[in-house]
């Protein structure tokens, strides 16, 4: 059974970092760039695909994909984001665009369309909680002119081998607090000099993998107390185990484990962790606080399919407050109790915009599909 979208119902709107607006802030919380893919989710497979058989799948999803997952993670968490990105001149492109500028409220204004060029697309296959994935693409031909981030908060970004991104420093000389974790070394070096970003760092997020191949250590406890050495901030991902942290800024350490639930796709998940933790952070929240709640959004992001589309916002984590305070789980309820000074009594679920087994579904058509 494929998921269908509903529009959303009235909800008191949360904005996690009221308490420390000003008029003098930038007009963005978090600035991103990157490509946009439009995502085709294959769920429901009994097994990893053969070749030269045809494998059956019991859900299809579609939606917008690539660095759309993380500005809908973040928008979705109610922090005001502006995303910088290519889309091209197709239906693909229509409706990536429509789903984020529309549906999810985030700012395109840095962003352009590219006639003649189509939207690069990605196919991915989720079964044994893991997932195979094809990607087609065309690089968008570069802007007349190179862009200057815009004043904001906050900037997220993933860290390539051997890549440096002037925007990464344009940003940090602005203010901007950089939040990033990193791709996979392909050249098999995993030599911290060759992330010439990592100085401008305000907090680094890589999986446990990453981080102990490029700290030279044997587990996450090491691997973490290596990076709070180079950066204010050191987080390692352990997936379904949870995180650890440092925060040198706060002289806080903390180590959460993670949720168990019941995944359906992973994809996006750790796009949606670096936006709860991002939203914990800048909102001043303890970094035990800040790790919780970034496992909590990734746990929650799994039980959807649909990358961008699988993102919770705060009625998702109001209703999984609701039914972990009345569940009795003692631990579980003590590790959350901070959610209840930020969700206000009137929040309620409503069916979210999820991933559609097709695009050509207009609003109206969708709500009934």
């Amino acid at each position: 059974m494929s998921p269908t979208s509903a529009a959303p119902g009235p909800i008191q709107p949360i904005d996690p970092l009221a308490a420390l607006r000003t008029p003098a802030d930038p007009e963005h919380d978090v600035y991103l760039t990157g490509t946009v893919f439009l995502d085709i989710i294959f769920t429901g497979l009994d097994h990893a695909p053969v070749r030269g058989t045809e494998s059956w799948a019991r859900g299809m999803g579609s939606s917008p994909g690539g660095i759309a997952n993380m500005a809908t993670a973040l928008a979705r968490l109610g922090l005001h984001t502006t995303l910088a990105a290519a889309f091209g001149a197709d239906v693909y492109g229509d409706y990536c665009w429509e789903s984020l500028a529309h549906d999810e409220g985030v700012d395109l204004t840095h962003s352009r369309r590219v006639p003649g060029w189509h939207s690069p697309v990605t196919v991915s296959m989720a079964y044994e909680g893991e997932r195979t994935m094809v990607t087609h693409e065309h690089p968008a031909p570069p802007p007349a002119t190179r862009p200057v981030p815009p004043r904001s908060r906050a900037c997220v970004t993933a860290y390539e081998p051997g890549r440096q991104e002037d925007w990464v420093r344009q940003a940090h000389a602005q203010g901007a607090e950089i939040f990033a974790d990193v791709g996979w070394d392909e050249s098999g070096r995993w030599d911290l000099a060759t992330l010439p970003d990592l100085p401008y760092t305000h907090a680094f997020l890589p999986n446990a993998t990453e981080a102990q191949r490029y700290t030279r250590t044997d587990t996450p406890e090491r691997a973490v107390r290596a990076l709070a050495g180079l950066v204010p901030i050191a987080v390692v991902t352990r997936g379904a185990e949870g995180a650890i942290g440092i925060d040198s800024h706060t002289g806080e350490s903390a180590e959460v484990p993670g949720l168990a639930v019941e995944a359906l796709d992973p994809t996006g998940a750790g796009d949606v962790f670096v936006a709860g933790f991002m939203t914990g952070t800048l909102a001043g929240w303890p970094l035990a606080d800040r790790l919780a709640f970034a496992n909590l959004t990734a746990a929650l992001s799994v039980q959807h399919f649909g990358g961008s589309l699988a993102a919770p916002g705060w009625a998702e984590v109001a209703a999984w407050w609701d039914r972990t305070a009345r569940s009795g789980d003692r631990e579980l309820v003590a590790r959350h109790r901070f959610l209840d000074g930020l969700i206000p009594a009137g929040a309620r679920e409503w069916p979210r915009l999820r991933a559609l087994p097709t695009i050509g579904f207009r609003a109206a058509d969708a709500r009934g599909a």
